[in-house]
């Protein structure tokens, strides 16, 4: 199955880096996050990926034209470094298609934009390529494949310290509630689209506003609820987060190097999802 990844932002809230590099070639460890995020579908056998590219788009182009596989595997050195003999690869297997989607396109744009490297494909995979997780991927697949939905995505809980706050007509506080106790939960970037989600796309439209407004006033669009580990890469202070993490050792999302753990882990936040049973009935906010 292939697999869409949205990699042409400014990452403007990662700006000590997005000067210099775009957000996908951010490093985490001796790789970069979209390079962490490619090893998670991979993993799952997914590696047919089309990078939609943007925003210093030639820098990613580079990344992997000039991609070496011993920085991250094991190797022999013989010959007095003459000669390298690998002794597990990591992209040796992938196919990567590299699009130009525009530099201030919108999400809904760039998908459109590659819809001619997705004929024939009854159903893809789509990613924010930020976002780092420990989900069983064959979960969500089964669920687009069960259901017919023309869109799924996974669904995870906030763990950041905000509030919501309700009110009368005139102003006064009827309540407080943070959003970690509420029955809140956010778009966690992991998509599964049948062909169909392009009759749904106007030119110049936001992917999760008008697209999917009109899925859910139809009952086409799916969300996946999961506790477990999931981290968005949004902030300075998120990539620490994940450093840390990846400094300890066994990082939760690196699901290539031992089974994905079912211990319900806190998830971080973009936009909120409200839904009903599973099917999303609201999308207040893009991410």
């Amino acid at each position: 199955m292939k697999v869409v990844l949205f990699c042409g932002g400014l990452g403007m809230r990662l700006r000590d880096y997005s000067d210099k590099v775009p957000k996908p070639l951010v490093p985490l460890g001796y790789r970069p996050i979209i390079w962490h995020v490619m090893k998670y579908y991979a993993h799952y056998g997914h590696r047919d990926f089309i990078l939609c590219l943007g925003y210093k788009g030639d820098q990613i182009k580079n990344y992997f034209l000039n991609y070496d596989e011993c920085l991250s595997n094991d190797f022999t050195l013989s010959r007095g470094g003459r000669r390298i003999e690998l002794l597990k690869k990591d992209i040796d297997d992938w196919r990567i298609t590299f699009v130009d989607t525009g530099i201030s396109s919108k999400v809904g744009e760039r998908l459109k934009a590659v819809e001619p490297f997705l004929a024939g494909e009854p159903l893809f995979l789509a990613n924010y390529a930020d976002g780092l997780t420990d989900f069983p991927l064959p979960e969500l697949i089964e669920d687009a494949k069960r259901t017919g939905a023309v869109g799924t995505f996974l669904t995870v809980r906030p763990n950041y310290s905000f509030h919501f706050v309700g009110r009368d007509k005139d102003g006064f506080v009827t309540g407080v509630e943070d959003i970690v106790g509420a029955d809140a939960w956010i778009n966690g970037g992991y998509f599964v689209f049948r062909r169909e989600i392009f009759d749904y796309i106007r030119p110049g439209e936001e992917l999760v506003e008008e697209p999917f407004r009109r899925l859910i006033a139809e009952r086409k669009l799916r969300a996946h609820d999961y506790t477990g580990f999931w981290r968005c890469v949004d902030t300075f202070k998120d990539l620490q987060s994940l450093e840390q993490l990846h400094a300890q050792g066994n990082p939760p999302w690196e699901v290539w190097t031992r089974a994905a753990s079912s211990k319900p882990s806190d998830g971080d936040a973009v936009s909120l999802v409200l839904r009903r049973k599973g099917r999303v009935v609201g999308f207040p906010g893009a991410t």
